[in-house]
């Protein structure tokens, strides 16, 4: 017989910390599949994942059971994404030419007639990767959450720790550092 997610907290609150085994592979995707926008190479994701679930089993007593386990795993899943990004934060500065052609033929045609850039969704989706990954960490996770996962400021708010005001704030700088971003490519592209 399974038992519910309460009873397992309290179980593995108890002592019994092989509870926590079920727990893990219920959630267990869905805490990869955040880990993976935030880092790229499998062995960061990897990081990430076996962090959040080192932190949840350390801090399950601060679980206070008033929101569903899985948002409380969700919010420390994208804090501990975000101290990734913060500590992990390297100067990604790369030269226009490293992009593929697909990339530069659809950065061609924005720049030529941002109205029809829609056609090639998937250099637009590689490009947009790889402006994500110049982005610093903050704005990285703004625009992550905001436009990527869809989720509302109010949230975003919740999930960070943030005011609303803040991050509204976050994400107006977040889209111009974006800007700023392609404009440089471009830049580097046709000088």
């Amino acid at each position: 017989m399974e038992r519910s997610e309460a009873e397992l907290i309290a179980a593995v609150l108890s002592g019994d910390s092989a509870s926590f085994e079920p727990l893990v592979q219920k959630y267990s995707p869905r805490v990869f599949a955040t880990a993976r926008r935030y880092a790229r190479r499998d062995s960061e994701v990897e990081d990430i994942a076996q962090e959040v679930w080192l932190k949840a089993f350390d801090k399950l007593k601060t679980f206070r059971g008033e929101a569903p386990f899985e948002h409380w795993l969700m919010r420390m899943t994208v804090r501990t994404c975000y101290d990734f990004l913060r500590s992990h934060q390297r100067n990604r500065e790369s030269a226009f030419s490293e992009i593929s052609e697909p990339e530069e033929d659809w950065l061609e045609r924005f720049v030529a007639e941002p109205g029809s850039a829609a056609e090639d969704a998937d250099a637009a989706k590689l490009l947009i990767n790889r402006v994500l990954e110049k982005l610093s960490p903050a704005a990285r996770l703004v625009v992550t959450l905001l436009e990527i996962e869809d989720r509302s400021v109010k949230e975003i708010a919740e999930i960070t720790g943030w005011s609303v005001p803040l991050v509204k704030v976050r994400a107006f700088r977040a889209r111009a550092e974006m800007r700023k971003i392609v404009a440089r490519m471009a830049k580097e592209k046709y000088l």
